[in-house]
């Protein structure tokens, strides 16, 4: 027979099953709650498949995404291109699936840049309180800047600069990450100060000065473990994020070159051939929309699951 605390204000720790005690680590707890998220779960299960998908499937699928054979262009779905064709006629599905890889490498590689500039400078304003007026001052700048105007100047200042240095597609790589994730750290660093302020009031901290432990240890050993929650949450929101803004710019035109497809690339490429190839619009729309709808999903079930109220019930 199953047995609980009664009392409302002590925590389940456990459940009894054939006279023993079945603990629970906070791993489990924090699975068991994000399996309640459905739409976490599908999401999850839809972005597996999505980048196993762009990992495995240019190796699978036989044709080759960057081969041009004009007297096939525009062609529709066949046996041979199930997609059909671009105006090239390169095989439309292959360069989705290479484009795959790119997007989400864009995405993983802005995000983590992003927030290892927000979780530093938060967790540096949070803790000393001499820098904390001018770092958070310096964001409030940046969440002021028009971040799409400010990310077209840039791109258009160090676009050739780039290119010469790292080669064309290297180093529109590096450009465009580098800009996303300058632009998107604002949010992750507010969020890991306000947590700081008040986890370094917190006993176990206080009891680390008390012992005359170094800072930084403080900051490492007992602030950074515990701030790690809300830093979970804004890395998966900020996949979408970037993803969105790479597919915006490529759709601009100032993106990756047509040699470096990505999904918002392949977008800008296929606008003026909407009436006589619209599968060349629809798959990557629907490749970007069905991805940023899992992560946010995603993003949803990880936040529900770290919520300790949640875990709880």
């Amino acid at each position: 027979m199953a047995t609980t605390e009664t009392d409302a204000s002590k925590p389940v720790v456990g459940d009894e099953t054939n006279g023993q005690t079945e603990h629970r680590s906070l791993r489990q707890d924090v699975w068991r709650q994000f399996k309640r998220h459905k739409g976490a779960v599908v999401g999850l299960i839809v972005l597996i498949l999505i980048v196993f998908s762009a990992v495995i499937g240019p190796v699978i699928y036989p044709q080759d995404p960057f081969t041009t054979n004009v007297p096939i262009a525009n062609q529709g779905p066949t046996w041979s291109h199930i997609m059909g064709t671009d105006n090239l006629g390169r095989d439309v599905f292959a360069r989705i699936l290479i484009g795959g890889r790119i997007s989400l490498a864009v995405g993983f590689a802005a995000m983590i840049f992003g927030l290892f500039i927000g979780t530093g400078i938060g967790l540096v304003s949070g803790f000393f309180r001499s820098l904390d007026g001018p770092l958070m001052r310096i964001t409030d700048l940046f969440l002021a800047l028009p971040i799409l105007p400010l990310l077209l100047i840039v791109i258009m200042l160090f676009r050739d600069a780039l290119k010469e240095l790292f080669g064309p597609n290297l180093g529109i790589f590096i450009l465009v990450v580098g800009i996303i994730g300058i632009t998107s750290w604002m949010q992750t660093a507010r969020i890991v100060r306000s947590d700081v302020l008040g986890i370094k009031e917190r006993e176990f901290v206080l009891a680390a000065h008390s012992i005359g432990t170094r800072k930084r240890k403080v900051i490492v050993r007992h602030i950074l473990p515990n701030v790690m929650s809300p830093v979970m949450v804004a890395a998966v929101l900020g996949v979408a994020a970037a993803i969105l803004t790479e597919s915006a710019l490529s759709f601009l035109g100032l993106g990756f070159p047509a040699s470096f497809p990505t999904w918002g690339r392949l977008l800008f490429d296929a606008k003026d051939y909407l009436t006589i190839a619209p599968m060349r619009v629809i798959l990557p729309g629907f490749m970007i929309a069905i991805t940023v709808m899992s992560v946010n999903f995603i993003g949803d079930g990880i936040r529900d699951a770290l919520d300790p109220k949640l875990r709880s019930r």
